[in-house]
């Protein structure tokens, strides 16, 4: 979302964070890059009630806050299903691939999962809102590297792609939409879905499953697949 200079929009976020401190800065950063911050609380009841008379963009949660241990991914859960367009930007102290497996189940499409320490910087923090705001599913690098140590598939998984569906494939594990995928290798929307249908394809996703279901299924092989890096 850009204005008509090319600059990222302003939107409308709202946080909820049990960190004082920590939802101070947030606050900051997020109005110093232009956004409006239209509410802050402590905890995921909070944000439900908050939200159901102000509409927002994007909600940046905590995962680990009130109501309960994991109330970001309780409430996460509770905005996709009453607010399904409203981007979600998970934050986490720590990098938890199990965090990420359970973001993947509440959607493919605008959510995010980040680490606090790497949202720190009004530059990282704006990038992140505003992919999750079009749409994006944005996985914290480190997180999702984590994968990796899963039991890899054959090495020859990916080797029946072409170096275009390769890197087609890559722009998907860091999160990017076929938009973005486009604008990144200076394709039309066409290639792309041709090479993401290809993709699927020749890694024998299944058939019967969504398309944003074989995507992850799609990001996964290649992550397994780059265990030594």
């Amino acid at each position: 979302m850009r204005d008509p200079a090319g600059h990222p929009a302003a939107l409308r976020v709202a946080v909820a964070e049990d960190g004082a401190l920590f939802r101070e800065g947030l606050v900051l950063l997020l109005e110093a890059t232009g956004h409006t911050v239209v509410g802050a609380v402590d905890g995921g009841d909070k944000l439900m009630a908050l939200l159901e008379h102000t509409p927002v963009d994007v909600a940046v949660l905590d995962i680990r806050m009130p109501p309960e241990p994991d109330g970001g991914l309780t409430t996460a859960r509770r905005l996709r299903q009453r607010h399904p367009h409203t981007g979600l930007l998970l934050l986490s102290h720590y990098a938890e691939a199990h965090y990420l497996m359970e973001i993947l189940k509440i959607g493919t499409e605008a959510i995010g999962y980040r680490l606090k320490d790497r949202i720190s910087s009004a530059v990282a923090l704006r990038d992140t809102v505003t992919r999750v705001s079009t749409g994006e599913i944005v996985i914290e690098p480190v997180v999702a590297g984590q994968l990796v140590g899963q039991p890899a598939g054959r090495p020859d998984e990916l080797g029946s792609l072409t170096e275009r569906e390769t890197e087609v494939l890559r722009l998907m594990a860091e999160g990017r939409s076929n938009a973005g995928i486009a604008r990144e290798l200076f394709l039309s929307a066409k290639a792309v879905e041709k090479n993401v249908a290809a993709i699927f394809a020749k890694l024998n996703l299944p058939t019967d499953a969504t398309s944003h279901h074989r995507r992850v299924l799609a990001v996964l092989t290649y992550l397994r697949s780059r265990r030594e890096q």
